[in-house]
């Protein structure tokens, strides 16, 4: 498996949206639209794939000082086999790298126990984003 960061616009990047449509949007009944991805080109966008396919991917977002993971998504069959964990390892080292010493994100409720596994901390109250339930969480990195 390779980790890398895409660059916007690719063939990579396509893949991406289509990922993030497929895991985090298509079970809510919804699908990404232009406004949903318009900021992405300003993102670090983060996949990991094997032979050309992705098979997770996220971003992180730098907004107010602050640097946010966002838009974590794994193909559902893949889902337990360390692709998440080896992107978020990635993540936090780029967050590191690029001067950050903190990484936040706005988890599904559901994802607490994951997140929790890799040392991220809930911080404040649930609140609901796109019809369902998350939680503020974050990492000292």
């Amino acid at each position: 498996m390779a980790l890398k960061i895409i660059d916007y616009g690719t063939i990579e990047y396509q893949q991406m949206v289509e990922l993030r449509n497929d895991i985090l949007r298509k079970p809510l009944g919804m699908v990404l639209e232009a406004t949903d991805i318009e900021a992405d080109e300003e993102n670090i966008l983060i996949g990991a794939f094997e032979d050309e396919k992705m098979l997770g991917c996220c971003m992180l977002v730098r907004k107010d000082g602050n640097i946010l993971l966002r838009q974590m998504a794994v193909r559902n069959q893949l889902q337990g086999k360390g692709i998440g964990r080896a992107l978020m390892e990635f993540a936090e080292n780029i967050a590191r790298d690029i001067g950050y010493k903190e990484i936040a994100m706005h988890a599904r409720s559901s994802s607490t126990g994951f997140y929790e596994k890799l040392g991220y901390r809930i911080s404040g109250d649930e609140f609901e984003k796109l019809s369902i339930p998350h939680i503020l969480m974050k990492k000292r990195i």
